[in-house]
């Protein structure tokens, strides 16, 4: 390889050896020897870069022996002498635009090798994140297949005895109108009934009524005859919600015997709550007909209804707890005014409905 040859006169082999370009073979070998006596190591073991002196000593002789990469080299020196006058003729301008286009080739290879190394940085971040990809694929694709797995142990676990177990269906939401039965009668048949609490009183033999949320409306007959019902009389439609779901329940169990006493009974939803129906899928309700090995424990009530049985959570008509005394009343604290508000709220809400179901009954 040939020595590097820049403009610093210590790079020149000729200059290290101390000797001209027209130096002789044996004047290089006889220089070569002077000055390496002088910056051998073993002679100057003071001096840390003897070493690199005696090293570029013998590349320089070695160069200069060679006739071909001498040949090279001098013409190189050449080349730079004739650059040096050729630059030293130009005028102060054109030595500016000579340096200014070196500086700028020099930025211009500064730029090129930044901007190289920011491509390689950039495929290897690149690289980087394909192998964290790939590997989170992998990992992802394992948790999915365990998954799998587990799911066929747990599908075949069952069926392992030949039994096959089924799920039990999950209860449907509560609802607000679970509670709560509607009820339409005739003035006339009932003159005692003509207000909430009195309506109230009525069917708290059922189960425990609140009634500040109980909803009447009294409209007088006007359209065709209907269920009995004469043009002229005053209707009253009530809605009723009870405390509990087994005593609306019981309610509506005795809509046929009430309806022969001209009071007809229904759920304020138009239909049964689903909760009804899955509990008697789950076989813990019954209605009044149902059949039984043997006989249900029974109540009959002032009009003679008998009623059924009901889920453990239901109440028993006879332990509904009576109302407390006006004294045990205390005053009203946040909680009891919230309960208020709502139970306010809730009225509103049925007032609408029957107004807008007499509406609809009277177009």
């Amino acid at each position: 390889m040939p020595p590097k040859t820049p403009e610093d006169p210590e790079q020149n082999p000729y200059d290290l050896l101390e000797i001209s370009q027209e130096a002789t073979e044996a004047e290089i070998r006889t220089a070569y020897r002077t000055r390496s006596l002088k910056v051998h190591p073993d002679r100057n073991r003071n001096d840390p870069n003897a070493a690199q002196k005696f090293h570029a000593l013998t590349t320089a002789s070695t160069l200069l022996l060679d006739p071909l990469r001498r040949l090279a080299l001098d013409a190189q020196l050449r080349l730079q002498v004739a650059k040096k006058q050729r630059f030293a003729s130009y005028d102060n301008k054109r030595k500016a635009m000579v340096s200014e286009l070196e500086e700028r080739e020099k930025e211009f290879k500064k730029a090129r090798m930044a901007k190289e190394q920011e491509r390689t940085a950039r495929e290897s971040e690149n690289m980087r994140i394909r192998e964290e990809g790939r590997r989170m694929r992998e990992q992802r694709e394992k948790e999915l297949e365990l998954q799998e797995l587990e799911r066929q142990c747990a599908r075949t676990k069952p069926e392992s005895n030949g039994i096959v177990e089924e799920e039990p269906p999950a209860p449907p939401p509560p609802s607000d109108l679970d509670t709560t039965i509607r009820i339409k009668y005739a003035l006339s048949s009932y003159p005692a009934l003509s207000t909430a609490s009195a309506l109230a009183a009525h069917l708290r033999r059922y189960g425990e009524i609140d009634e500040g949320t109980v909803v009447m409306s009294q409209k007088v007959k006007k359209s065709k005859k209907s269920k009995g019902l004469v043009d002229g009389e005053m209707i009253v439609t009530a809605l009723v919600p009870f405390n509990q779901l087994g005593a609306a329940f019981a309610v509506v169990s005795s809509a046929e015997s009430l309806k022969e006493r001209g009071m007809d009974v229904a759920w304020a939803g138009g239909s049964e709550p689903p909760i009804l129906g899955w509990l008697r899928e789950r076989g813990e309700l019954r209605g009044p007909a149902a059949n039984r090995a043997e006989p249900l424990p029974t109540k009959l009530t002032p009009e003679g209804t008998t009623f059924g049985s009901f889920p453990s959570s239901f109440p028993a008509l006879d332990d509904v707890a009576p109302p407390l005394p006006p004294a045990a009343k205390t005053g009203i604290d946040y909680e009891s005014l919230t309960l208020l508000r709502m139970r306010e709220a809730e009225r509103a809400r049925l007032e609408k409905e029957i107004l807008e179901a007499e509406a609809t009954e009277g177009g």
